[in-house]
């Protein structure tokens, strides 16, 4: 162990077993997302929750799944996930700690926010203090609620169930665990709107396509903070937006955001900040208001229909409607504001007609100029002001721009506030945003689902794989393998032959091509010479009409293929070397494209998945170098790595993808004692490859497979070869059947 391993290490006050075996990986990620400052709190919470005295799992959960977690939120969270498992284990609910911490990652993924995940550690505080015992089963059944309901929506239905069942505690676990009929009929009752985090991947795709501008998406509930609701806005940690919107005027949830996100990015693209202290508070609101209209207007000059939209959602004052006894400056400027953005708008104020007339004037000269906001701002507060305006009652009826954000980002401070929750800007004295500053590129383990057959459903982020590149060793130990099976060679390279494509197909009516299209060429001549116009198509080329195949072998390296069968003087391990170097032979001679890897495990913190060969590299020395250098250890968790390496081959275009698994027993591992455990993951894996285009065929050298096999992999996609000696000439074979 190098010396600053071994420093932390010292800081970790916990010596329970297997801590080590994942320490040197848990901390390569924890350094890659924490300050130092950041790893000492993941040091000393690990520390805590050791002293616990509830076993090594929890200190492993914490330790894996708290860098995942500040990755997406920040290392203020540190403290307080280990206050909650010392909180659960004083209220001597110690069960729930475990679902608590693996649930945590799932739970920050789909929350996706610091103050999100803050405020779902106060229902998870709320239930141990008030309904103890549905915590457990909510933490079960938590990531299908968030998938469900927004946090707003969860936080209602927890209260229900708490008030519901108060004087009937026994019947906590079935409300929360989805049991009565009440528990669904709430949780369909708070499902409404649309749930951003299920509109994430379009709003990205929006973005790209018509901005080409990818930012951060920050969502926040409207269900806390009742005393000051937050709005929507733009910092330098992306776009700050509700977590979920309802249909409003008739337009849906999912053009909500984007009309509101289109605003921001408006003011992203072309806006500046102006010093705030050179302007008074009312000035402020009538720079905003003409600032607001003219990145408006640019994005309607590049979208034409974006005007429709914002009209739809801004709201429609009428002249006179606010009273004498209110402050009206706000009906004044949404006034303007509609009038600014309404071509048709039936306004008569003659100040209202006059500032609409020459904001377009300055638009027609430049629309670029940031000036105009602040110059007609100024003078049209002039005109308008009055002292009514500091009334105590202020008018804010029809004056919500709901798709617009708070207009933070439109100014500078000379000072920071002391309370980093109050209104902030990025462009303030301490805090200057820094667009140059690029994102670290960090490549965190990777965190799979498995399935629980017993309680019919998924657990979340449950295993854990670790990837890397098989170091290399001498090419020439695979080189002697080849010579090895000479003969054998010779007879694949028959079968080579005949699946080889062999056919070329034409492609005709191309603009640029191998060779000129002689019948199109004559019929564009006599085109020509017609007088109509030709077909510029003339040109033809030649493609293979084939094969369009990706295949990627997964390999088991559990310790059992160490053995040597009995009568036999080779390894199970070398004759996997052989049958994969003959397969890889095989396989680049037809040209298809190829991957290898394998897979290991010890328990479901640590899956190991071993690259020897990747899609893009060919069949030389260095792959050979590198399953030269294979060895095996550990245990059999295939379920995580088919789910991985399905990860690669559906990024293929090929036609077909194929999924080899090389492996000589049923899938186990040393922390599951239940048999048919990781089988139904194992199987429930497979059937999601397939959902997604995938084949996947099982190879095994177990001689009991047949007890098993065909219900991980089905009926028909599996073969047992049970007579090991001849797994270097099966392997091939069966490819290229598969494959013909």
């Amino acid at each position: 162990m190098n010396p600053e391993l071994q420093e932390y290490r010292e800081k970790l006050r916990c010596s329970l077993k297997n801590i080590d075996d994942i320490f040197d990986e848990c901390l390569c990620e924890a350094q890659s997302v924490m300050t130092h400052e950041g790893i000492d709190a993941w040091l000393d919470s690990a520390s805590r929750v050791c002293n616990l005295g509830r076993g090594t799992e929890l200190v492993l959960l914490l330790l894996e799944g708290l860098p995942e977690v500040v990755r997406l939120t920040d290392e203020s969270i540190i403290y307080e996930v280990a206050n909650m498992a010392e909180t659960l284990s004083s209220q001597l609910i110690g069960p729930a700690i475990n679902p608590f911490l693996s649930t945590l990652p799932a739970v920050a993924r789909r929350l996706n926010d610091t103050q999100l995940l803050r405020e779902w550690l106060e229902l998870v505080e709320k239930m141990s203090e008030e309904a103890k015992d549905g915590l457990v089963p909510l933490l079960g059944r938590i990531i299908y609620l968030l998938n469900q309901l927004s946090l707003g929506g969860l936080k209602s239905w927890i209260n229900y169930g708490i008030r519901a069942y108060r004087d009937q505690p026994h019947r906590f676990p079935d409300f929360f665990s989805l049991q009565t009929a009440d528990a669904h009929a709430i949780l369909q009752r708070e499902r409404h709107g649309t749930l951003y985090i299920d509109s994430e991947r379009k709003l990205n795709l929006y973005l790209r396509a018509f901005w080409d501008r990818p930012m951060d998406f920050r969502p926040y509930s409207l269900a806390f903070d009742l005393l000051r609701q937050p709005l929507p806005h733009l910092d330098k940690l992306g776009f700050h937006v509700p977590d979920v919107y309802d249909d409003l005027n008739g337009v849906k949830g999912i053009d909500r955001y984007r009309a509101m996100i289109t605003h921001m990015m408006a003011h992203k693209l072309w806006s500046k900040p102006y010093l705030a202290d050179n302007f008074s508070s009312f000035q402020h609101l009538t720079v905003e208001t003409f600032e607001d209209a003219r990145v408006e207007a640019l994005a309607i000059r590049r979208y034409p229909g974006l005007r429709k939209l914002w009209l739809s959602l801004h709201p429609f004052p009428k002249e006179g409607d606010c009273p004498e006894d209110y402050a009206c400056i706000r009906h004044k400027l949404t006034m303007l504001s509609r009038a600014l953005l309404d071509p048709d708008h039936p306004y008569t104020e003659p100040l209202v007609l006059e500032y609409v007339a020459r904001f377009h004037e300055r638009m027609a000269d430049d629309p670029y100029n940031t000036a105009i906001s602040t110059e007609l701002g100024v003078a049209y507060l002039a005109k308008i002001y009055n002292h009514s305006f500091r009334k105590p009652k202020v008018w804010f009826e029809d004056t919500q721009v709901s798709y617009r954000d708070d207009n933070r980002y439109l100014w500078m401070f000379l000072e920071d506030t002391e309370d980093e929750d109050d209104f902030h800007s990025d462009h303030g004295a301490s805090n200057p945003k820094s667009d140059d500053q690029p994102d670290e590129d960090i490549l965190p383990p990777q965190h799979y689902p498995e399935w629980d057959y017993q309680i019919q459903s998924y657990r979340p982020d449950w295993a854990t794989v670790y990837e890397a590149i098989q170091s290399p060793g001498d090419p020439n130990v695979i080189e002697q393998l080849l010579e090895k099976h000479y003969l054998l060679a010779k007879r694949l390279k028959k079968i080579v032959d005949l699946l080889k494509p062999q056919q070329r197909k034409r492609v005709r009516y191309q603009e640029e091509g191998d060779e000129l299209d002689l019948d199109v060429v004559i019929r564009a001549m006599t085109d020509f010479r017609a007088g109509s116009i030709p077909d510029t198509r003339i040109q033809q080329s030649h493609v293979k009409d084939g094969r369009d195949i990706a295949v990627l072998l997964l390999l088991d390296l559990s310790q059992s293929i160490n053995d040597t069968p009995e009568g036999s003087e080779t390894s199970i391990l070398q004759l996997s070397q052989e049958a994969v170097s003959m397969l890889a032979w095989a396989v680049e001679a037809l040209g298809d494209p190829f991957a290898i890897g394998g897979f290991a495990s010890n328990t479901r913190h640590e899956v190991r998945y071993t690259h020897f060969k990747g899609f893009k590299e060919s069949w030389d020395e260095v792959p050979k170098g590198r399953l030269a250098a294979m060895t095996a250890y550990y245990s059999t968790r295939m379920g995580a790595a088919l789910r991985h390496a399905g990860r690669y081959l559906e990024q293929r275009r090929e036609e077909k993808k194929l999924l080899l698994v090389l492996s000589d027993g049923e899938p186990s591992d040393i922390d599951v004692q239940d048999p048919r455990y990781l089988k139904e993951d194992t199987h429930i894996a497979v059937n999601e490859l397939d959902r997604k285009g995938i084949t996947t065929y099982c190879i095994t050298l177990d001689p009991n497979a047949d007890e098993y096999v065909a219900d991980i992999f089905g009926a028909n996609n599996y073969t047992v070869i049970d007579k090991l000696e001849r797994l270097p000439e099966k392997l091939p074979q069966l490819f290229m059947a598969l494959t013909r």
